[in-house]
């Protein structure tokens, strides 16, 4: 009996069981620590942020405020040399295995202080929580022992690794290194996969980044992000209430008009519109003119397909030659990066007033639709049927 413990489980029960812990501790971490406490995207019942919060205790040891203020300051800084984790900085092979040391050694006193307010700070925090961090995974140890007899020791070094690796090294240094985008956010963020079911939906890393205060991580319809599903379901019993999942830009079929609301409306949703101009402006721009190039421009079109919607500061010296070689000796394209550029100036610019900033885009669509490009004037069109959502 001892060597088994007491509930005695095959070995596929035993990997299942694990399999299972780890799983809650996956879903802690992204409902709880992630969406809720960094993000604010996400209320939580008292009862089900105490579950989480003692479960992380005693399978990971991690403090609610540090993790809080260690991703915050991530988001804040990101991919410079202020960035806990950053992969484009300290290389991926550094975050991937040594993610956890990475967030140890960033939980300053200073880091705590700026990053990590509004955090819990009850009695069970100070006292326990935050006082016996270690205490969490020794009990957990013991339990595992008492349960599982001797395989409890390889179950619990398998939790005691699950988030380190997973969470701390693959999210962070995977989802800045490869993957497919979605949105040109301003850093090196990426979707690791569209089935976010292994990590809780934290595969969808260039989502999040680009959304970052909104509860749900999918964005596309094929993409699945379990944590939502989770979200959902606890939402059917009052115990979650999810906030600023979606978009406030709403599209009105047959509005002509730009206005103020479509301004802000753009504004607001500007990754996703920008996504739009990409498929819808840039694209088929480029496949019309690629019969049109010089020869040594062709063989780089699918380079210069990806230049053209990039994210400027991500762009690369040699790259940017690419770009500008390409753009030097095609009109239509220089036309339709200068005017994806200005139309993202309504956003950039600091200090614009609301009146500066509609002027701005009436002018953008003004030279759109006379650009003399079908799909330019197509988009301009498109542009003026945004308004902000309608308050529910």
């Amino acid at each position: 009996m001892w060597f088994n413990g007491l509930l005695d489980l095959s070995v596929m029960q035993l990997i299942l069981v694990a399999l299972g812990m780890t799983h809650i501790t996956i879903i802690s971490v992204t409902l709880y620590l992630h969406r809720h406490s960094a993000h604010n995207s996400l209320d939580l019942h008292p009862v089900l942020k105490h579950f989480f919060r003692f479960w992380l205790w005693l399978t990971t040891a991690q403090n609610t405020k540090e993790w809080t203020a260690i991703h915050r300051k991530h988001h804040a800084k990101c991919e410079t040399a202020e960035d806990p984790h950053s992969p484009v900085v300290l290389g991926i092979k550094k975050v991937l295995f040594e993610g956890a040391e990475l967030y140890a050694s960033a939980a300053t006193p200073e880091t705590l202080e700026r990053y990590g307010q509004r955090t819990p700070d009850d009695w069970v925090e100070r006292n326990i929580y935050s006082r016996y961090k270690m205490l969490g995974i020794t009990l957990m140890a013991v339990i595992n022992l008492a349960l599982f007899g001797v395989h409890g020791i390889w179950i619990w070094a398998v939790q005691m690794v699950w988030i380190p690796f997973w969470a701390a090294g693959v999210v962070n240094g995977v989802g800045h290194w490869m993957g497919y985008r979605n949105f040109e956010c301003a850093d090196n963020a990426r979707n690791i996969s569209p089935l976010g079911i292994l990590i809780g939906g934290e595969e969808l890393h260039n989502n999040h980044h680009t959304y970052p205060n909104s509860s749900k991580l999918s964005r596309r319809w094929y993409e699945v992000d379990i944590g939502w599903g989770y979200i959902r379901t606890f939402q059917l019993f009052g115990l979650a209430k999810p906030k600023g999942y979606r978009p406030i830009a709403h599209y009105v079929p047959g509005k002509q008009d730009v206005d103020v609301e479509t301004v802000q409306a753009i504004a607001n949703n500007r990754f996703d519109i920008m996504r739009q101009y990409r498929k819808r402006v840039t694209e088929p721009v480029l496949r019309q003119q690629k019969s049109l190039m010089d020869e040594e421009i062709r063989p780089r079109y699918r380079k210069l397909k990806q230049l053209l919607s990039r994210e400027v500061t991500l762009i690369k010296p040699r790259e940017k030659e690419t770009l500008e070689s390409a753009l030097e000796s095609n009109a239509v394209l220089r036309q339709i990066y200068e005017m994806s550029n200005d139309l993202q100036a309504l956003w950039r610019q600091r200090g614009l007033k609301p009146q500066d900033k509609l002027h701005a885009l009436m002018e953008w669509c003004k030279e759109a639709e006379a650009s003399g490009i079908r799909y330019l004037e197509e988009f301009a069109a498109h542009l003026r049927a945004y308004s902000l959502r309608p308050a529910v």
